[in-house]
């Protein structure tokens, strides 16, 4: 009596029943932890450095203006005058009531304009103020 060698009439396939679940939950995962460049900075500016500083804790709330070296001022994507900081913040103020306005401000620029611009913040009635530095190490 020789024995055969009997193949299987059935085809292998890969289970594929859990593959939208994987799908979904890699998703969400890149969705949760992927974080969008809101601004590109057109403004060229190196922070000063300080010896203290406090991180604020809900960023939800900041709203940046940066100032460079050469004078020039940058709220949200553009490049603004002096004379367009009040009407812009007074505008965010309206949208976000508790609005922390934080300076990034080059270690070079006039401190002519930045005081400029805190004038124009406080007819904007902007007055919670924060300046970004980098910590003295």
């Amino acid at each position: 009596m020789a024995f055969e060698k009997r193949r299987a009439n059935s085809k292998q396939e890969i289970p594929t029943a859990s593959m939208p679940d994987i799908v979904f939950m890699l998703l969400l995962f890149f969705m949760v932890t992927t974080t969008l460049r809101e601004v590109d900075v057109l403004v060229k500016f190196k922070l000063p450095e300080a010896k203290a500083i406090e991180k604020i804790e809900n960023k939800r709330l900041i709203s940046y203006i940066w100032v460079g070296n050469n004078g020039k001022i940058q709220i949200n994507d553009s490049l603004v005058k002096l004379d367009d900081v009040e009407p812009i913040m007074y505008a965010k103020r309206q949208s976000l009531a508790n609005v922390i306005v934080s300076l990034r401000v080059d270690r070079g620029a006039d401190m002519g304009l930045i005081t400029d611009i805190q004038q124009e913040l406080r007819k904007a009635y902007c007055l919670r103020l924060n300046y970004s530095t980098n910590l003295k190490i």
